[in-house]
């Protein structure tokens, strides 16, 4: 075995720390960032490790947030119902579905009666074995609007569901292929009785069990012994809740946390060249946007909409927020990360059709915009960059800093006018059943258009693609023309996570850390 094989080979076992081995490496004329890549090269050949704490550091977690999957809000509260919990199936790595809670799942030929076989031997992490029961009764709480699932948009259409012994079957109101791909939604785990006990009970499937609960400080989470598949490496995950962008930076270089979410454009190149930190910058449908509530004054007034709307410079807002790390958005959620995907004419910054708009809406005076840096990161810098712009169209913009702690459950979905990101959804159906669909709890734009949620129903059981592909570029315009979504950006995920872990894969999902499944998916090598 030449030094060099011996060298990784004791890194790999973990008989020598990585700092040795890159200095040992030096030493024989390597330098650091081959080295580097050859040590990661050989921990991964040598195949996941189990066992170690896994340490997170996330932002978004606030005081408020809730256990019950509900209303789950924000990145933290992702990652930690995908800990404990799973849905009756989920996304696989070649973005088609497997199986989860149900092991198997099958349409009629119509498309209108979907059956989801609950996994035999499953159990809850409390020891109570999962009937189908337990599956249409959370189902069913989620439907409930009395309930403000956020899930409840994507069971629209359902007319019927019940058990029947180890089944689950779903009739729906109008045949829809993509069902399954709707229960993938984060907020739709399943829970005893269905979580009607206890809601933040986080008693579900999942493979890790929470051990401790301190709401936007830190949870703790152990393996489940019993969950029935292999992954989940780490014995232990600590999430740590870190806000502030540089302290969480800080936390991940020092070595105090092994992975962090939402690295802040500004600090990217910094991290990229840091010894011992790996930074992973995936693009797909994350965007930030600017929501306007379409009921209320003045936005219920479609001229003062689109004044605002061509009063933004998405190009200067992609180049001073994102750093380059994204690309431009053009008012609607849907870009090329999508399967159905259909440009649609891009809309450019004009100032002078904005004050058309403006003059022809009749409103004068300040309109309120409310951020913060929990929205997204950079959001108050882009909120000033907006007012800049929109002022060229002799719009005044009074831009009001939110609190952070609350801002998820006082300001979004609750204020008029405000910054908010969305992660995406794997296909069109899901992402404008969720949040533009006029009876979704989600419909943080108060979108209610006839038109737009009948076309949304049709393209449902359109078996044609290219008709299907012409629908939702339809559902695009009216949504982009007539709502209350201003999108400027949709932002890669760039996350960063420490050589002490391994097993990264890109993913170009619906949310940062590997669609929010890096803690499964990732081990600890040292």
């Amino acid at each position: 075995m030449s030094e060099i094989e011996f060298l990784k080979t004791s890194a790999v076992t973990g008989r020598m720390s990585r700092r040795d081995f890159l200095g040992r490496m030096g030493a024989l004329g390597v330098g650091a960032p081959l080295a580097s890549s050859m040590l990661s090269s050989a921990v991964l050949a040598a195949g996941p490790q189990y066992g170690g704490t896994m340490r997170l550091g996330i932002r978004g977690g606030t005081p408020e947030d809730s256990l019950d999957p509900a209303h789950a809000a924000n990145q933290v509260g992702t990652i930690v119902t995908r800990l404990w919990g799973e849905p009756l199936v989920d996304l696989a790595e070649d973005e088609g579905l497997e199986g989860k809670v149900a092991e198997t799942f099958s349409g009629s030929a119509d498309g209108k009666t979907w059956t989801f076989r609950i996994r035999q031997g499953i159990t809850f992490s409390n020891g109570k074995a999962v009937t189908a029961e337990d599956a249409v009764a959370s189902l069913r709480r989620h439907a409930d609007p009395e309930t403000g699932s956020g899930g409840a948009g994507v069971l629209s259409g359902i007319s019927n569901i019940r058990a029947e012994g180890s089944d689950v079957i779903i009739t729906l109101e109008q045949p829809n292929v993509d069902l399954p791909y709707l229960l993938t939604d984060r907020h739709l785990i399943i829970q005893p009785n269905g979580g009607y006990d206890a809601p933040e009970a986080a008693i579900g499937t999942g493979r890790y069990i929470l051990k401790q609960v301190n709401k936007g400080e830190l949870i703790v989470a152990e393996k489940n012994p019993n969950h029935w598949d292999a992954l989940g490496y780490a014995s232990t995950i600590e999430l740590h809740v870190i806000n502030d962008d540089a302290a969480r930076v800080q936390a991940l270089v020092s070595g105090q946390v092994d992975m962090i979410d939402r690295v802040p454009p500004n600090d990217a190149a910094a991290i990229q060249t840091a010894a011992g930190v790996n930074l992973h910058q995936t693009s797909g449908p994350g965007h930030y946007v600017f929501v306007m509530h379409t009921d209320t004054a003045p936005f219920d007034n479609n001229d003062l909409r689109l004044a605002l709307k061509y009063a933004i410079n998405r190009e200067e807002m992609v180049e001073k927020v994102l750093r380059g790390l994204g690309s431009v958005g053009n008012d609607s959620p849907i870009n090329a990360s999508y399967p159905l995907f259909t440009p649609i004419e891009q809309r450019r910054y004009d100032p002078d059709l904005a004050a058309y708009h403006l003059r022809k809406s009749g409103h004068s005076g300040p309109i309120i915009l409310r951020t913060s840096n929990n929205s997204f990161v950079g959001a108050p810098e882009a909120a000033k960059l907006f007012k800049a712009s929109a002022a060229q169209a002799g719009i005044e913009l009074d831009i009001q800093m939110a609190p952070e702690d609350t801002y998820w459950s006082e300001v979004w979905n609750k204020q008029p006018f405000c910054t908010s990101y969305w992660g995406g959804r794997p296909t069109q159906d899901q992402m404008f059943t969720t949040a533009y669909l006029s009876t979704s709890g989600w419909n943080d734009t108060r979108f209610n258009n006839p038109q737009f949620d009948q076309l949304l129903v049709a393209a449902r059981s359109e078996a044609d693609q290219s008709k299907r592909r012409q629908m939702y570029a339809d559902m695009a315009n009216l949504q982009r023309d007539n709502g209350g979504l201003i999108c400027p950006m949709f932002n890669d995920f760039v996350d960063a996570t420490s050589d002490r872990l391994a097993g990264w894969k890109s993913n170009v999902k619906g949310f940062a850390l590997m669609n929010a499944f890096a803690p499964h998916k990732m081990w600890v090598t040292t």
